[in-house]
């Protein structure tokens, strides 16, 4: 919990400081998405402005890159990171990235697991003496979720690779706002790291709990 609130907290004030910067071609999020698209000739994607804070994804069924709006509109350093390693998600499914595909594949198990998994673990510890299946389904379920979390990992690993390239081989970003750029994209990454890691812990801990119940 206290690598993630670091990590995070981090990766806000990175945020709140480059959001400042302006990157030298003085291009806003949509602006640099379009222009990454039509860079790797992905067509039929739409950029959509969104809402809230933070709030940037692609969504691989209606092929939509949702910016949030200080991204969208932003023409800073790292709104340009931003924009372009969720085009790098668009890229990724043109041209049929597997862990992707992986990903996108598991997605409906994952959100079905998730509906049940807390009432299952839940209960399951209440009643692990007596009925410990209940835990153990449980668990299994949770582990789903565990490994989805590292599944993601190589994906967006695997984006924010792409939207550094690009935006270093257009120019986008000069060589001190390609670091800077470079540093924010590090610090979101290892919030998904802390995020495997934490599921991972967890699910030991049940499995413990689970282990030890004749004890």
């Amino acid at each position: 919990m206290g690598a993630s609130y670091w990590v995070q907290a981090n990766f806000k004030r990175s945020f709140n400081k480059f959001s400042k910067i302006p990157n030298q071609q003085g291009l806003n999020g949509a602006e640099v998405a379009q222009q990454m698209l039509d860079y790797y000739k992905v067509n039929g994607v739409t950029i959509t402005r969104g809402q809230g804070m933070l709030t940037d994804h692609y969504n691989p069924k209606t092929k939509t890159v949702s910016l949030s709006p200080e991204v969208y509109d932003g023409r800073s350093v790292i709104s340009a990171a931003v924009a372009a390693h969720e085009v790098g998600h668009a890229i990724q499914h043109a041209t049929a990235y597997s862990w992707l595909q992986f990903r996108s594949a598991i997605v409906p198990a994952v959100m079905v697991t998730n509906k049940f998994t807390p009432w299952l673990l839940m209960i399951g510890i209440v009643t692990v003496t007596t009925i410990p299946y209940i835990l153990g389904i449980g668990i299994l379920f949770f582990a789903l979720t565990t490994f989805f979390s590292f599944i993601t990992l190589p994906v967006e690993f695997d984006a924010s690779k792409r939207a550094l390239a690009w935006l270093d081989n257009t120019n986008v970003t000069s060589n001190e706002e390609h670091q800077m750029a470079k540093k924010s994209l590090n610090l979101a990454a290892q919030t998904y790291v802390i995020a495997a890691i934490s599921s991972l812990a967890t699910l030991l801990y049940y499995v413990m709990i689970f282990l030890s119940r004749r004890d």
